[in-house]
């Protein structure tokens, strides 16, 4: 598993000292890559072009799961360009199983949630 900023920054830093295609191969290869966390942040520079290759070669050749918190649509906007977008969302959501998850949050639930005592300890309390 690879943040979507780790894995573009990995790859914009290695064209800098001629490695970007070995640094691709990390992303590429793989028989599942997990891509975390994808349009936190803005796609800048190359970083589009980056995620469509890495896209476009593991295309029907192995498994990718990316999470986002950006709904399918606000997707074709970080790659800059509406062909490569086009381009990129095919290969994507062809074979995609996409999952939408609705609700509170794991990490900040809401206050009523966060107050309530774990069950075990109200067992344990009431045992006593």
């Amino acid at each position: 598993m690879v943040s979507a900023h780790d894995m573009l920054t990995q790859l914009r830093a290695s064209r800098a000292d001629n490695s970007y295609e070995r640094r691709l191969l990390r992303f590429t290869t793989p028989a599942l890559l997990i891509v975390d966390d994808l349009g936190l942040r803005p796609l800048t520079g190359e970083e589009g072009m980056d995620l469509y290759e890495i896209v476009r070669r593991r295309y029907e050749r192995a498994a990718t799961c990316i999470t986002s918190n950006r709904a399918l649509e606000e997707w074709p906007p970080l790659f800059g360009d509406a062909l490569l977008a086009s381009a990129a969302m095919d290969r994507l959501l062809h074979h995609a199983h996409v999952l939408t998850i609705e609700g509170d949050s794991y990490r900040n639930p809401p206050l009523a949630k966060r107050t309530r005592a774990p069950r075990a300890a109200q067992v344990e309390t009431a045992a006593r």
